[in-house]
């Protein structure tokens, strides 16, 4: 295999909007942080792209033979209902709602937003870090922050001094926010507000009386803030300067960039090299929203009970249709898309069954063009996954691999124009990158004897038929089969195979 010292990776860095070239903190490592889901609801799938986006940077580093610490959070305090700390916290409107606990919302929601990965194999972080877990480190911080004059204290609650802070700092350096811009737009502050300015956050809300999560801090009981967490959890695991942090394109603002201006103000420094965000979702051209109507819970796609659903989709069919765009790119959810995401999937699984039980016979009479076309062809798998974690362009090359699989398939001749160490370079790379890098793995295992075993009863009646010379009939399952996807190829003694596309 290629690793690290033989193949540069690029990035596209948010900060700079660049394509940079990937330098890690410490060589052979790579530190990421992600921020993760606040579990009040059911995770979306806009959330799963987001994460699936990162399962395939850290599968790729990995890969590469890169030692990966990828920590991604569970934000279950703070998270209030606007981004201008107004509002109740999240969870603990929930619980009202439900009558339960707080952290029985956290452990429900958690629980099914670990299910909903397990699904779509996306892997598990190095860790897993809560809110809850660090109110400790999140108060120690605070405290760092208004030793520095960057933040202030009224009636309980603690903010960030934006104005103070862009004084020798730039806050709008992610977003690219103008602080005049944003001092000027939305509403005014009133007498009854704490706030000096605006653009002022909360770094500790004081808890009213009848707020269930709260702590003891030196300003009174409360509750951290939402951005205070991810600094605390990142610089913790990651160290005070780290590689990468990522998201979802709507936490660039205000969340990502208030993260950067509490790092800098404690520490001095910038916390991070390279930020990395995702696009959002659409629906047959709109915005996925719950207001519109058009939004779908992983669930509710997998069965395709939804109104705009036409049927149920495998959770693999739907990881395959979004590595078919690059993570940068808006992705619009249709039934036509999932439908040729779907046959798309279909035919790299099959070429993967196929290789693994290809061997080469060992003995052969090189064809130098063939061959070389073997060693070619997967070292543009390294190529387009550098390049910015480039899955489609990837695919694509996945897909050319599949039709030399097919070839072989057909005519196992052709092994013998490809030295063995070359055949097995082309097979263990598709197997790696379909199986290792883009974590596609054969959907319904379980299934798969029970469909064969169908299909084989259908040959049988189709054969009997021939032979009853009721090729009305034959035709009939044929063409029935081939409608569902399954192809029936007839050989010239009578034998019957099929492929599923």
């Amino acid at each position: 295999m290629i690793k690290q010292e033989q193949i540069p990776v690029t990035i596209t860095n948010s900060l700079s909007g660049e394509k940079e070239l990937f330098k890690p903190v410490n060589e052979g490592h790579v530190g990421m942080y992600v921020c993760g889901p606040t579990v009040y609801s059911d995770v979306h799938l806009g959330n799963v792209r987001t994460f699936l986006t990162f399962d395939i940077i850290s599968r790729y580093f990995r890969f590469l033979g890169y030692k990966v610490r990828y920590v991604r959070n569970i934000t279950d305090v703070g998270h209030l209902e606007n981004d201008a700390d107004e509002g109740e916290d999240k969870i603990a409107k929930k619980a009202r709602l439900e009558q339960l606990e707080p952290m029985e919302i956290v452990k429900n929601y958690t629980e099914g937003f670990h299910e909903v990965m397990r699904q779509f194999n996306i892997l598990p972080p190095s860790i897993e870090p809560s809110a809850t877990g660090h109110i400790v480190e999140q108060i120690e911080i605070t405290k760092k922050l208004l030793a520095n004059g960057l933040a202030y204290e009224t009636n309980g609650s603690v903010y960030f001094d934006v104005l103070k802070y862009n004084e020798k700092h730039h806050y709008g350096i992610l977003s690219g926010r103008v602080i005049e811009e944003l001092m000027e737009s939305g509403r005014k502050l009133d007498s009854q507000d704490e706030k000096r300015n605006k653009v002022d956050f909360a770094l500790w809300k004081k808890a009213s009386p009848y707020h269930i999560m709260r702590w003891p801090s030196p300003w009174g009981d409360g509750f951290p803030g939402w951005h205070i967490e991810c600094t605390v959890m990142s610089t913790k695991y990651l160290g005070e300067t780290f590689d990468i942090h990522g998201g979802g394109m709507d936490l660039k603002f205000p969340h990502h960039e208030c993260e950067i201006a509490q790092a800098v103000g404690a520490n001095g420094k910038a916390p991070v090299h390279y930020w990395i965000h995702s696009n959002m979702l659409t629906v047959n051209g709109q915005k996925m929203s719950k207001s519109l109507g058009n939004s779908f819970l992983p669930r509710e796609l997998f069965a395709g009970n939804h109104p705009l659903l036409e049927r149920g989709f495998g959770p693999m069919a739907v990881r395959f249709f979004m590595l078919q765009s690059h993570y940068s790119s808006t992705l619009d959810f249709s039934n036509d898309a999932l439908s040729a995401a779907e046959k798309g999937y279909k035919k790299l699984i099959n070429a993967l069954i196929a290789i693994k039980k290809i061997d080469h016979p060992g003995n052969s009479v090189t064809d130098a063009e063939r061959n070389e076309e073997f060693k070619r062809i997967p070292a543009e798998l390294y190529q387009n996954m550098s390049d910015d974690f480039n899955t489609a362009k990837t695919l694509a090359v996945l897909f050319e691999m599949s039709a030399r699989i097919n070839d072989i398939k057909s005519n196992p001749a052709l092994l013998k124009q490809i030295d063995s160490e070359t055949f097995e370079f082309f097979k263990q790379h598709y197997i790696s990158f379909i199986e290792d890098v883009l974590g596609l793995r054969m959907e319904e295992e379980h299934n798969s004897d029970l469909v064969n075993g169908v299909i084989n009863v259908l040959i049988d009646l189709r054969k009997r038929a021939r032979q009853d010379k009721n090729f009305a009939l034959s035709d009939k399952i044929r063409d029935e089969l081939k409608t569902l996807g399954v192809q029936i190829m007839d050989g010239k003694n009578g034998e019957m195979n099929f492929t599923i596309e």
